[in-house]
């Protein structure tokens, strides 16, 4: 206990975890330097629909429509509504896209076909139409050895969140032209043009505290963090790389230019060019 109790609660570590936090928060789009956000403004924050889950030990919850972030915590940064038209700007706090079967479902398996289908990294429904005719691997040796193609072409894949792209959408709709920024907790890379012409701020981030969020919107920290992985323009670009060859995907271009490329990121001046950007450009 003795040594544990110099490890877990440990001011220094804390501090040092909740720092790695902040750095790693990328701003993706300013348009019209809407962020940092003015402590006077009154934000709107749509609440957002959780489906019915189930967890791994079984005990299930219902579906339920909520705030996705502590709306005290909020409070403290700025004035929050819940009517759009008395905001100056919106709030949409997301999750990248989402499946309930990603790459697999037993059903599917169970009815005679091999099971597989796309992984998706868009919010609409995909059909994998440029997906490989033949899988370069075969199934599972030990579970299911008759399988010898994993092909998933002409396969349809559905976000089990596409209310998050709604989310979007709708508030963008209800802001009647004000702007919205966008939130986005990601788990992986994904697509971007079903929304981002839309919106004027987007902040990314790959499972950060909401205070740590609220750090950046508010202008307390400036955001500093850089793309760690390509962000792709379309589906079929996902299909078409190659697998053992890096930065082979043509990435998202946004509307004020910038392409989410590796080592892509913006801080309050704009696109950040430093020690590190020089040292990991790719020519």
């Amino acid at each position: 206990p003795e040594e544990s109790a110099k490890i877990v609660g440990n001011p220094e570590f804390m501090k040092a975890g909740y720092d790695a936090q902040l750095k790693s928060i990328i701003m993706l789009k300013n348009r019209g330097q809407v962020l940092p956000i003015d402590k006077k403004k009154t934000v709107y924050i749509p609440k957002v629909y959780n489906e019915p889950q189930r967890n791994w030990w079984g005990v299930y919850t219902e579906g339920n429509i909520a705030y996705p972030v502590n709306i005290e915590n909020v409070k403290k940064y700025f004035n929050v509504t819940d009517d759009p038209q008395k905001a100056d700007l919106a709030i949409v706090f997301v999750k990248s896209p989402t499946q309930n079967h990603p790459g697999y479902n037993d059903e599917l398996f169970k009815a005679g076909e091999n099971g597989y289908i796309p992984i998706s990294l868009q919010y609409n429904t995909y059909t994998a139409e440029y997906a490989r005719e033949h899988s370069i691997a075969a199934g599972d040796k030990v579970i299911a050895p008759q399988i010898t193609d994993r092909s998933y072409k002409g396969k349809t894949a559905n976000a089990s969140n596409i209310t998050d792209l709604y989310n979007i959408l709708e508030t963008k709709e209800r802001m009647k032209g004000k702007p919205v920024i966008v939130s986005i907790t990601a788990s992986r890379p994904m697509v971007f043009h079903e929304f981002e012409p839309m919106v004027d701020g987007i902040l990314l981030n790959f499972g950060t505290s909401e205070q740590a969020l609220l750090e950046i919107l508010s202008g307390k920290v400036e955001p500093s963090a850089l793309l760690p992985t390509q962000m792709p323009a379309n589906m079929k670009t996902v299909e078409q790389q190659f697998e053992d060859v890096p930065f082979d995907m043509e990435c998202h271009k946004d509307s004020e230019g910038n392409v989410y490329d590796f080592g892509f990121g913006l801080n309050w001046k704009g696109v950040i060019k430093d020690a590190r950007t020089a040292k990991y450009k790719r020519n």
